[in-house]
């Protein structure tokens, strides 16, 4: 049976299936020894070769709940020598890549997996996955802080979508601590949007991702998803 040749990709735990077209639109992938173009097909016995190593569909998918530590890159490449999300599955017989991004300095949940198709499916907006993130920011919110963050922010790449917002207890110190849930994902969204209303961002957690959550996981600990979390999150 044919499939197009990003479906191969993503199915064997590349990447996403649109990692896996600009991945192709490179030039880095080869079928038959021929380079491969964007909207080609590929079928059983078909060699496929992605930088000249074989690729072969994962026969086993899997999907990790996370929590990773602050300065650790979700990125596979990484020119810096820093340390990476992935480093912490080598044990695993696995080719392993994250579900989205989570920022450099910021921590918690985020998404592991082998399974392109699913990772796409979970990125899709149809499932409007909220991200909750907990925040330690400087100062107090004030009545006016708090209904525009509710409402949305207006910020240089676009307006933001309404957020759930939950004060947790404004400290002595003049720092708040608050849960923040949205619903897109612009680049360092939420330190913008509290930047936004006179905010410095102290410290960025998150902890859930839709149906999935943190819980009792530590720093540089996981988990594997259980299937019926998942079935949550697709039946949608």
């Amino acid at each position: 049976m044919k499939m197009r040749l990003q479906k191969y990709l993503a199915d064997a735990g590349i990447a996403s299936r649109r990692k896996c077209e600009e991945l192709i639109a490179a030039g880095r992938v080869t079928v038959n020894g021929v380079i491969a173009a964007l909207g080609c097909t590929v079928e059983e016995g078909d060699e496929v070769l992605l930088d000249g190593k074989p690729v072969a569909p994962a026969e086993e998918k899997v999907i990790i709940v996370f929590n990773k530590p602050k300065n650790v890159i979700c990125s596979n490449a990484d020119d810096e020598d820093r340390v990476k999300v992935t480093d912490y599955f080598t044990s695993l017989p696995y080719r392993l890549y994250t579900v989205g991004r989570l920022d450099y300095d910021s921590e918690g949940l985020i998404l592991v997996t082998n399974d392109g198709e699913l990772a796409n499916r979970l990125m899709h907006p149809r499932y409007g996955a909220k991200k909750t993130y907990r925040v330690l920011c400087s100062g107090w919110l004030t009545p006016e802080d708090k209904r525009r963050l509710r409402n949305g922010i207006q910020l240089e790449d676009g307006m933001t979508s309404p957020a759930e917002l939950r004060i947790i207890r404004e400290r002595p110190d003049e720092k708040t601590e608050l849960l923040l849930t949205i619903h897109e994902g612009k680049n360092r969204q939420v330190r913008r949007m509290l930047a936004a209303v006179g905010h410095d961002t102290l410290r960025l957690q998150r902890v859930a991702i839709g149906s999935f959550e943190l819980g009792n996981l530590k720093s540089g600990e996981w988990r594997f998803v259980k299937e019926e979390e998942l079935d949550k999150l697709l039946r949608r």
